[in-house]
């Protein structure tokens, strides 16, 4: 049984799938502006444990990740520049020369963490004909409205839900203390659904389509719609993203999509908390961000940064130290010098199975990854186990870490390594299995291990 935390509901609540045995999931993309920072990689492993869990229950998973490559203005509101561009006149580039090159060093870094990339990743200005024609439906049923500069919008009053899933009290909620006003807007809450360059504020906007309404384009909540109705359907199971996105883009989000279609549009909401660094979100608007790559330099690697994502609960905040990610490193340099150490061999189905239920009972219960690493431990101190039977589970639960614990390691072997190998295999010849072993606990001392099989002995060095 699975059990999912619903933000709609504030409750977890038994994941029921609109068809059995598979899920869609829509997870919310970078804007491809700039570099993605660690704090914005904690939502992307969060997705990925997400989908690999379903995978582990032998669920046929959809995931749609999308890109947005234009209309995401540097408020989440309907205020500043479009991000894109204001980075292309900044760099002297396209938007698209931006949009690429971001896009590749996200997919890079994305590649690193093991990340299992979504059956779709869709890009918004690639599909802005979806848009135009869901702001008509829009525009139809007369939950849109066009503002004096000609800019459409969405009339929030119309729909008698908005705000639910953010719980916002629109009565109470100081007009400006989450958005600016717009004086062409009916209401404070209203956003915009396709912005027209003609009498706008924003007539040097390079990227632009025809409209009925007017050359322009797309407003940046309107894309995620588009497009996960497009891959998912009208109605869908999950929709992850950040907890940021929860005020503004998600439940604008609901209100245009349900509005278009008279049918509820996500079943589960299910998002991430912030990763916090000097105890703050970590954003490049405040300041003081890491990059994947700033990790690396300092000796980090990006298994390190992601069995730190693990070690917290995806719904609580996580405290970015160093002190934290050095633990999280030596946590695990012991797991893989602990797991080249264990031997292949016999073992125990009926020990395999009842361990391996309990594991899928605490990650099945809201994806508890934290409370999983912590039932690994105490698998690999279980001596009633066997050590092919350690060995078999930990890589069974590494298809839901995403740790690559099963990847070997390739290393150069010193010639003084070499040099104590063949005076060991001479000790082995000679059946003077003392001095043998004498010789393989110094290689061992020096960060390397033997596996002798039948045919041949291999050297790997203790993972770290």
């Amino acid at each position: 049984m699975i059990k999912i935390y619903n933000t709609l509901t504030r409750k977890k609540e038994v994941f029921k799938p609109l068809k059995k045995g598979e899920v869609g999931i829509y997870s919310c993309g970078p804007t491809v502006y700039y570099y993605a920072h660690i704090g914005n990689f904690r939502a992307y492993v969060f997705a990925d444990i997400l989908r690999r869990m379903f995978e582990i229950n032998d669920y046929k998973v959809k995931q749609v990740m999308n890109l947005t490559d234009v209309g995401h203005l540097t408020s989440d509101s309907d205020e500043g520049e479009d991000k894109i561009e204001r980075e292309a006149k900044k760099e002297n580039k396209t938007p698209k020369q931006i949009a690429d090159f971001y896009t590749k060093a996200f997919f890079e870094d994305f590649e690193k963490l093991n990340i299992e990339k979504p059956e779709i990743i869709c890009k918004a200005t690639e599909h802005v004909k979806e848009m135009i024609e869901l702001v008509k439906r829009l525009e139809k049923k007369s939950y849109a409205y066009i503002g004096e500069s000609g800019n459409v919008y969405f009339d929030t009053l119309k729909f008698k839900k908005y705000g639910e899933l953010a719980k916002l009290n629109l009565e109470e909620l100081k007009v400006g203390a989450r958005i600016e006003v717009d004086e062409e807007k009916k209401n404070p809450h209203d956003f915009v659904l396709w912005f027209v360059e003609k009498g706008s504020k924003y007539k040097n906007h390079i990227l632009k389509w025809k409209s009925p309404w007017g050359e322009g384009w797309p407003g940046w909540h309107i894309e995620c719609s588009a497009m996960s109705m497009k891959y998912l359907g009208e109605n869908f199971d999950i929709h992850t993203g950040g907890e940021d996105h929860i005020p503004v883009h998600h439940t604008n989000e609901i209100a245009q999509s349900e509005c278009a279609t008279g049918k509820k549009f996500v079943n589960y909401w299910v998002h991430n908390s912030f990763l916090q660094f000097n105890s703050e979100k970590m954003s490049k608007s405040k300041g003081g961000i890491l990059r994947l790559e700033d990790l690396e330099k300092k000796g980090y690697s990006p298994m390190d940064l992601r069995y730190f994502y693990l070690s917290g609960h995806y719904r609580k905040p996580l405290n970015f130290t160093f002190t934290n990610l050095d633990s999280a490193k030596n946590s695990l340099k012991r797991l893989k010098e602990i797991i080249s150490k264990l031997k292949e061999g016999k073992i125990n189905q009926k020990n395999i199975n009842n361990a391996y239920k309990q594991f899928l009972e605490i990650i099945d219960d809201d994806l508890n990854s934290s409370k999983a690493l912590s039932f690994m431990w105490e698998i690999l101190r279980d001596e009633k186990l066997k050590d092919s039977e350690k060995l078999e589970l930990i890589f069974k639960f590494d298809k839901f870490f995403g740790l690559e614990l099963k990847k070997e390691e390739k290393v150069k072997i010193p010639s003084e390594i070499n040099k104590l190998i063949k005076e060991r295999e001479e000790a082995r010849k000679k059946k003077d299995f003392v001095t043998a072993d004498k010789i393989r606990d110094k290689i061992n001392k020096q960060g390397f291990v033997i596996d002798d099989t039948k045919n041949k002995t291999i050297v790997k060095k203790f993972r770290r």
